[in-house]
């Protein structure tokens, strides 16, 4: 065809030059380019000319985006998909001569290559062709039409073929005739995972669709490593080394993520979806990731597996989530019963009732022999003494589980794995059901910090009540017992000559004589509380560390009580929380905080250090804030300036972290019921921290939500449902953190009065100004700066969505964090707040407070507020 071109170009042209010009005024010799038809003709044939060049230079690409077995590409030319996402072409990997046919982002200037055709089979020079060939299939061609590299399909319409780069990145070999696609380079892919793209697996078939590493960086023939989704018996991402050796896991997924990835509900939140048909197991993203967005997952030639996306900003690749970070991120670090934790020096230790197997090599660092049983069940458990099970929490379950599909619940899982003299333990998960260990040893355990699973292991009774040493432990008890006795006597002679000679109160003194008369409550609330593996404090130990709990050293007063700041004996400072004595509720409220929040373990959550019930006391103590609490950072304070944007949205994502912890990734579901700004901490780096746990509440199983006869919370961050109803769920936590996320960038409190702006509430007032379409006069002036200024809206409109008045319109805490990200672009408008009348949430008629109670240091009527120093 261009051959045919040529030739028509040449004669016309020629005939132009010898053709004669029609006036016979004009010379012979005249060129006859006045003649308009043959000019548009000439023209005509010289872009068909240039048309037919346009896979020979990458220059003129961008128009094409197909090849057939008339159009293909000869090096160095290449194809540009339509929107100009991807291009397929040649190329040369770093420090290498060698070209191999491949696919790359088109609009990012770092070349990075996603996807390689003749991975094997390097072109040694610039000859390469990539065509159709005559058998219908896609072909990589040397310069002696040597076959590098075929698609190596079968198809009856064997030369009605032709391929198309996508703008997904996908390149797919059609079937002219019927539109069906024979091939796609996704189902074969190279070492990245794109948006589009599916992992799959066929248990029956055995078929698989998994990513293989470049064997090194300028390599890109197939590698050590692999990553695809295994299926034993549950689904999770495996990396193998050489094909067979486990290298990397996930943990087993549970229907929204994988439980050995705690960040991945942090990172990308929600949208993940494992759909299973006909024993096929397909797992995809979500799909609201655009290819800019999500970047890709890629497979290292180390075998290491990360998310990374492109900064346009930095012009570099960042990364969102990497599979290996530490030692225990690889398969098996601590051997068989052996649990790894980063944290931990050295990061492996056995389990609870084992031992190292091998004590000379586990104390030199060696631990892949792992550990083996102190004691021997005795597979009875109908006796008193029979097994028992350890929980462990917050961890990535093992391998090889045998799932028990058979709809148990989690007691009848228990006594599935009892019933099972094989069954190590056993694991119960909502997404997954009844998860037991019976057929191998448990390998791969890792502690986190968060998320993860609880394991429940099988020991002996005898092993699991230390009751294993016998005689020997008993003089060893009695011969600790002794000194420790007496040094307690003389502790508390001590004690108490330090309290009689120092100036006290007569209210003090009362207390002293009346230690011993701890009444029926402190005794009922001890009880409670007893096992929830959390250190009791003495009451004179606490007197010390706050100077008898001097008024210079109070931090706070509200409804149940005082916050005093503290220094133990060690250097350890505290913060007191020192319940009032005449409040039932407050009882209600101890009790609650140390249920809670002993299991809580998360950087946006205070940490709870102990408890003390002495003298008709109830005291908790808290790690110390160095920083102020939020209340007195952004309202009315001349120190408002001090936070900048930056650190106001750090703050805000740092709320909302706390609350995706509580309400998806604890192992139970969480409801704070009380979040407002005097009850987010700031630690010395101005970190937030999520604090009163007292009137929180935990929904239990598949609850949504639960209700109650009294509305317990702070008017203007309790929403409607929840103050005119008593129905309280997640969302309604959501709504307390939209009024939160305004105030902070407003330094107004809700509950405040705005008649000179029209409005009686902040949450009114924002509707207005959102209404009118001018949100600026809604930003404090100290934090707002024309560079921010998008981030900053787009952070209200957030806020707006949060506080609607509708349970079902509001979005919940993962989306919240994916929008306040920007992760999610397109942000919904948001509908009417849930305000009533005059911009007041509707008041309940029994409230955990009273008007009577209002102290002048709180700024609430409930719970304890102004923390002015923690």
């Amino acid at each position: 065809m261009t051959v045919l071109y040529i030739q028509l170009f040449f004669i016309l042209f020629s005939s132009i030059i010898i053709f004669p010009s029609a006036s016979p005024m004009k010379p012979k010799n005249n060129f006859a380019f006045s003649h308009p038809l043959l000019l548009l003709l000439l023209l005509l044939l010289l872009l068909l000319l240039l048309l037919s060049f346009t896979c020979f230079s990458p220059t003129f690409c961008v128009a094409n985006d197909t090849i057939t077995s008339e159009i293909f590409i000869k090096d160095p030319a290449s194809l540009i998909s339509s929107s100009s996402s991807f291009q397929l072409g040649f190329f040369a990997p770093p420090n290498s001569t060698s070209r191999y046919v491949g696919i790359w982002y088109n609009n990012i200037p770092s070349q990075t290559i996603v996807w390689v055709a003749n991975r094997e089979n390097p072109l040694k020079d610039a000859s390469g062709i990539f065509t159709i060939s005559k058998d219908g299939n896609l072909v990589v061609l040397d310069g002696d039409d040597t076959v590098l590299w075929s698609s190596n399909v079968s198809s009856s319409s064997k030369t009605n073929t032709s391929a198309r780069i996508l703008d997904s990145g996908n390149l797919v070999l059609e079937d002219n005739a019927s539109g069906r696609i024979l091939w796609e380079s996704f189902k074969h892919p190279s070492d990245k995972f794109l948006p589009s793209m599916k992992f799959m697996t066929n248990t029956r078939t055995k078929e698989m669709i998994k990513l293989t590493s470049w064997n090194t960086p300028s390599n890109p023939s197939t590698g050590n490593f692999s990553v695809a989704l295994e299926v034993v018996s549950l689904p999770e991402a495996v990396i193998w080394n050489n094909d067979d050796n486990v290298y990397w896991r996930s943990g087993p997924w549970n229907g929204q993520s994988f439980i050995g990835i705690p960040e991945m509900d942090s990172v990308y939140l929600s949208g993940f979806n494992l759909v299973i048909q006909n024993q096929e197991y397909t797992f995809s993203v979500p799909q609201n990731y655009s290819v800019e967005e999500f970047g890709s997952l890629f497979l290292t030639s180390q075998g290491n597996f990360v998310q990374s996306y492109w900064n346009p900003q930095e012009r570099n690749w960042n990364f969102n989530w990497i599979a290996i970070q530490t030692e225990c991120d690889y398969y098996g670090t601590c051997g068989a019963f052996g649990i790894c934790n980063p944290k931990a020096s050295p990061i492996c230790s056995c389990l609870k009732g084992f031992k190292p197997k091998n004590e000379v090599e586990w104390n030199q660092g060696n631990w892949s022999d792992g550990c083996v049983r102190r004691t021997p069940l005795k597979c009875i458990n109908s006796s008193a003494e029979g097994d028992e099970f350890l929980t462990v929490e917050r961890v990535k379950l093992p391998y090889f589980v045998q799932w028990s599909d058979l709809g148990l619940t989690e007691d009848d899982c228990k006594q599935e794995c009892l019933n099972n003299c094989s069954c190590n333990a056993y694991a119960y998960e909502n997404g997954i059901r009844c998860m037991l260990w019976s057929k191998s040893d448990l390998i791969d355990i890792q502690k986190f910090e968060s998320g993860g699973a609880a394991l429940y292991i099988r020991l002996s009774y005898a092993e699991l009540n230390d009751a294993t040493d016998g005689k020997d432990k008993k003089w060893i008890d009695v011969a600790i017992a002794v000194p420790v006795t007496f040094i307690i006597f003389i502790i508390i002679v001590i004690s108490f000559r330090w309290k009689y000679t120092t100036r006290t109160s007569d209210d003090e003194r009362k207390g002293i004589l009346e230690l011993l008369k701890e009444d029926d409550m402190n005794h009922m609330i001890k009880d409670d509380i007893k096992h929830e593996d959390l250190p009791s404090y003495d009451y004179e130990e606490l007197a010390i560390a706050t100077n008898n709990f001097d008024t210079n050293n109070k931090l706070g007063k509200g409804g149940f009580g005082s916050v005093y700041k503290g220094k133990l004996l060690n250097g350890q400072e505290i913060a007191v929380k020192k319940l009032a004595r005449t409040s039932l509720q407050g009882y209600e409220e101890f009790k609650n905080e140390v249920r809670l929040i002993s299991k809580l373990q998360h950087r946006n959550l205070v940490r709870l250090f102990g408890y003390c019930m002495e003298r008709e006391q109830q005291m908790l103590i808290y790690e110390y804030m160095p920083n102020l609490s939020l209340d007195n950072l952004i309202f009315g304070s001349s120190k408002h300036e001090l936070l900048n944007w930056r650190q106001r949205f750090n703050i805000i994502d740092g709320i909302a972290r706390g609350l995706l912890y509580l309400h998806r990734d604890s192992r139970v579901k969480i409801i704070h019921r009380d979040l407002k700004a005097s009850n987010i901490l700031l630690d010395q780096d101005l970190d937030p921290k999520i604090s009163d746990f007292g009137m929180a509440r935990i929904l239990f199983g598949n609850e949504i939500q639960a209700n109650t006869q009294r509305a317990a919370g702070t008017y203007g961050y309790m929403s409607p449902e929840y103050a005119m109803e008593g129905l309280f769920s997640e969302k309604s936590d959501v709504y307390s953190f939209g009024v939160l996320l305004l105030e902070i960038i407003s330094g107004r409190k809700n509950t405040g009065f705005y008649r000179h702006e029209q409005a009686l509430s902040l949450l009114e007032f924002a509707w207005k100004l959102w209404m009118e379409d001018n949100l600026i006069p809604l930003i404090e002036e100290a934090i707002y700066e024309l560079c921010y200024q998008q981030e900053i809206l787009r952070c209200i409109q957030v806020g707006l969505l949060c506080v609607q008045r509708f349970v079902n319109d509001r979005p919940n805490i993962s989306t919240i964090i994916s929008m306040l990200n920007s992760e999610i672009l397109d942000l919904p408008s948001p509908k009417e707040p849930g305000f009533i009348g005059n911009g007041r949430p509707c008041e309940s008629n029994s409230t955990e407070s009273s008007q009577q109670n209002l102290n002048k240091d709180s700024v609430n009527n409930v719970t304890l507020t102004t923390i002015v120093g923690r």
